[in-house]
């Protein structure tokens, strides 16, 4: 088991580390989009739609990613012709309004976030109870702009720079590794027992102090050495302050938790370890990136707060 999932993993850095560090976007444009379309097709299949309609839903992903993208003026392509005459106008630097360099309109991230954080909390607390019970067309349309969302966030978070891309990715790597750890040592309340039995509260409040620990050191590497772009934490730090930052990465956490724990809901009703057996020893696209998927959108969302 340890070697397959060695073997994979080398395999996906194969892969993944040269769309990372190209400096065009579309390499790993195209790529995520690949990945988040098998996310719709492990979706489709653990809510009940197998075969064909699961290919078509990967699909669905894909091509509904690339309109909305183009709505909202995201050309993660390189196709737009740059502009050669008129006047630029100055960018508006107040709360609501995204960052210079930012792409999609803030509003898309907030009502993505307010989704996120409303459904997230009706999940949880009916449980397992009530899922299936949602028909089956509106849970398929949920995961479809779930996933959607999540690949504009990705896409328009690796336009920023390398640097402000994995800050976010390590956000949520920090906070699992800190939950893990924090919770086998210290775990004896439990979280959710009826969706993931083994989190604990003190595993979240454990995963929460090690993002505090990295923002400290990433701020510090964003001041003290050459960056491509500045990272999620110093806007946070300079947009929002000291105590913005923290409330801020104590949201972002706790969302990460939510992401989870939602994938964990909806395996748990179609009686599935892992979304897939896609990822051979690391189960399914869906298991890697659950905790993403709410975090990316709010990232986003926050930085429209951001100014300074």
């Amino acid at each position: 088991m340890l070697k397959q999932r060695v073997i994979t993993a080398l395999i996906l850095m194969a892969i993944l580390l040269p769309a990372l560090a190209a400096q065009a976007l579309w390499p790993f444009a195209a790529l995520s989009l690949l990945f988040v379309s098998a996310a719709g097709w492990e979706w489709a299949r653990l809510n009940g739609w197998p075969g064909v309609r699961a290919w078509l839903m990967g699909l669905a992903v894909a091509l509904v990613g690339l309109a909305v993208a183009q709505a909202v003026h995201l050309d993660p392509w390189g196709l737009a012709q740059p502009s050669t005459g008129g006047v630029v106008a100055s960018h508006v630097h107040s709360p609501g309004h995204a960052l210079a360099g930012f792409t999609v309109p803030p509003e898309v991230w907030w009502v993505t976030g307010v989704v996120w954080v409303l459904g997230g909390a009706w999940a949880l607390r009916v449980g397992t109870r009530h899922w299936k019970s949602l028909p089956s067309l509106f849970r398929g349309l949920l995961g479809l702009g779930v996933l959607v969302m999540a690949w504009l966030a990705l896409t328009e978070s690796k336009a920023q720079g390398l640097n402000f891309l994995l800050s976010v990715f390590c956000l949520v790597w920090a906070a699992d590794i800190g939950a893990y750890f924090g919770g086998r040592a210290f775990g004896r309340r439990k979280l959710a027992i009826s969706i993931s039995p083994g989190k604990s509260w003190e595993g979240v409040w454990s995963g929460m102090l090690a993002v505090l620990l990295l923002s400290v050191i990433w701020i510090a590497v964003d001041r003290n050495w050459s960056v491509d772009s500045p990272s999620m934490y110093s806007h946070l730090l300079s947009g929002l302050g000291p105590v913005g930052l923290v409330l801020g990465i104590v949201f972002l956490v706790g969302m990460s938790v939510v992401g989870d724990l939602f994938e964990s809901l909806i395996k748990r009703q179609a009686g599935a370890k892992d979304s897939s057996q896609l990822l051979p020893g690391h189960g399914g696209v869906l298991d890697r990136i659950d905790a993403l998927l709410p975090v990316l959108p709010l990232v986003l969302a926050l930085m429209s707060l951001c100014h300074g």
